[in-house]
């Protein structure tokens, strides 16, 4: 047998990897055999234009996954369930799903299509309209802001678990060095004035985890306790490692930590429907009280659920969608991970009031005494219930891996929206990825430390407040305007019929175009009009507080206008020349030139 490899044909300006032609000639029996066979080289990360190509994801299901595991997280067990019960139980789910097909799904799919066309970051996919790329700063900004409080709420669930490996649980009784003479088990309440009673749990959470006793306020938050900076540490060598290398890395690591939250949330439903009160506390979530629906607070905070809940605004889908194949179907992806999410949200309603309502049946109280949202819900509330079950550490040990593994993947959601975003618009970064990831995790590693003080509740609870409320709503607000009004929503439709085959359906443009941004008006609004200020408990923040978190809220929305007006500086030209080169794409520069705007004639504003 004998080979021959056959000179390529290589055009002049062909660059890159080559196709060769191998011709086997094998002889039998006096009888020449030829097979020819075209082997492509190993692919490299070089493109025809000698740029370095953009990973992809290992398989389909890694990019779901993560989306997945970032839209889903703690609010979904915490905030939704409380919501559903405190405004009309199963009357609620009306405003929800409205708000949720008419806002939260267009917004979704058209995140998910923008970054997947662009293949660019939160501010690199601003290619398509240059005036608006502060928005994408807007958003890094915000992911940033939220990571610097959020890493702690995993390390409170870490700090949490480490204690759950002991025979009794540490919230059980009042006997503690943290407890204080106000501390009463909820037997014994009745003689306890409500102002000043608190039971083990809430006390081990304030006192035992936090040691809030020991600040005053948040003008004295002490020094940063060894525990729980031990336990963030932890947070952030994970989030390190699982982001280092990219989609690759974190691809994998969500095949755990989005999928052990469904096993255990079933594992809990299957315990919680066996306790006593369980199925009253189910039947208090599910009642329909449609009277509420008259109130204009349900729906606000319908609105506001699903403005947070899908994680539009984060840059994250942007992020995540950038390193999908240019082909894939985003519009399946938008509606398959919205609708898990939303399920989620209700299913695991029925795990929290299963446990509520054992709450209230054994102490004998109403069930409003016991339901709440929030950190006191998944770090007071459900350890006090589990705490007297049988087995109750190693119930407790599930609970809190749950809790641990909600947090992660969102936390690596964010992070990953700073990173691509900063790596795409500064290219130079690309090559030191591990490095800059470091970067950014330590930095953010030593601003959490103010949240794990004596008082850094307080800080904690004012981050919480101003990083991303009105600022979010206000970044996806230019958002979309920038996308279906000034890049145009039929030159977008044909942005997605070029990967996916077919055009967005008149109701999407219609939604993107005109539904989706009067919905988003109208919450930023609200979140100005109906602005109150943070507290914790009892205790009323200073007025210089406020100001730092309104000047930490205005730093983010202050990228858009001060990058539209560094763009307009930059360009060359009269002001109306500028103005043409700075909302016409990149690549379309040369019909400014020759005086081709499309966003100068009326056809482009009211074409859907």
């Amino acid at each position: 047998m004998s080979s021959v490899v056959a000179p390529e044909i290589n055009s002049p300006n062909t660059m890159g990897p080559k196709e060769v032609e191998l011709i086997l000639v094998k002889e039998q029996n006096g009888v020449q055999f030829t097979s020819t066979t075209l082997v492509a080289p190993t692919p490299t990360q070089i493109t025809l234009a000698g740029e370095e190509e953009r990973e992809t994801w290992g398989k389909k299901i890694d990019f779901l996954l993560s989306v997945i595991g970032f839209a889903v997280d703690l609010a979904n067990v915490w905030r939704f369930p409380y919501l559903c019960y405190k405004n009309g139980g199963g009357a609620f789910l009306v405003p929800y799903l409205f708000f949720m097909v008419i806002a939260g799904m267009p917004l979704f799919y058209m995140e998910l299509a923008l970054g997947q066309y662009n293949r660019e970051g939160a501010a690199g996919v601003w290619k398509i309209c240059p005036i608006f790329k502060g928005v994408g700063f807007t958003v890094i900004l915000i992911s940033l802001y939220v990571g610097f409080y959020y890493n702690v709420i995993i390390s409170w669930a870490l700090f949490y678990l480490f204690s759950s490996f002991t025979h009794e649980l540490p919230w059980v009784h009042c006997n503690n060095s943290w407890n204080s003479p106000n501390c009463s088990v909820w037997a014994d309440n009745s003689s306890v004035s409500d102002i000043y009673k608190a039971t083990p749990a809430q006390e081990y959470f304030d006192r035992g985890v936090l040691h809030i006793q020991e600040s005053n306020g948040i003008d004295n938050i002490g020094p940063p306790r060894w525990q729980l900076t031990c336990c963030l540490a932890v947070v952030i060598v994970l989030l390190y490692f699982s982001l280092w290398k990219g989609v690759k890395t974190s691809g994998k690591v969500v095949w755990i930590t989005a999928t052990m939250p469904y096993v255990v949330l079933t594992v809990l439903l299957i315990r919680g429907v066996t306790l006593p009160g369980a199925i009253d506390g189910i039947k208090a979530y599910l009642s329909v009280d449609f009277l509420r629906l008259c109130e204009a607070q349900v729906w606000i905070e319908a609105a506001t659920q699903i403005c947070f809940s899908l994680g539009v605004g984060f840059g994250v889908l942007i992020a995540f969608s950038s390193y999908n194949k240019f082909s894939n179907n985003c519009y399946r992806d938008a509606i398959i991970t919205t609708s898990i999410n939303s399920l989620t949200s209700f299913f695991s309603g029925f795990v929290v009031f299963s446990f509520l309502g054992y709450m209230s049946f054994k102490h004998k109280v109403p069930l409003d005494k016991v339901a709440r949202d929030g950190a006191g819900l998944v770090f007071v509330i459900y350890p006090e219930a589990i705490a007297t079950l049988p087995g109750s550490s190693v119930w407790a040990v599930i609970f809190f891996i749950m809790l641990l593994t909600l947090g992660i993947d969102s936390a690596m959601g964010g992070m990953e929206s700073v990173i691509t975003g900063l790596i795409d618009e500064f290219k130079l970064l690309h090559k030191h990825r591990e490095l800059f990831t470091l970067f950014i995790v330590v930095a953010t590693f030593l601003i959490s430390l103010f949240c794990v003080t004596n008082g850094g509740m307080y800080v904690f609870t004012l981050l919480d407040h101003f990083a991303a409320g009105t600022s979010i709503l206000f970044g996806v607000l230019i958002e979309a305007i920038g996308i279906a009004w000034f890049y145009g929503v039929d030159r977008f439709s044909d942005d997605i019929e070029e990967m996916i085959g077919h055009r967005p359906g008149r109701y999407w443009r219609l939604c993107w175009k005109f539904v989706s941004p009067c919905f988003l008006l109208y919450m930023v609004v609200v979140s100005f009009t109906k602005f109150n200020p943070p507290k914790y408990g009892t205790y009323v923040f200073p007025p210089w507080a406020n100001t730092v978190g309104w000047c930490l809220a205005m730093s983010s929305m202050a990228m858009v206008p001060l990058y539209a007006i560094y763009k307009l500086c930059i360009l060359p030209g009269k002001f109306c020349n500028r103005l043409a080169y700075a909302i016409t794409p990149e690549t379309e520069h040369h019909l400014v030139d020759n005086g081709e705007v499309r966003q100068f004639t009326l056809h482009h504003w009211l074409v859907v």
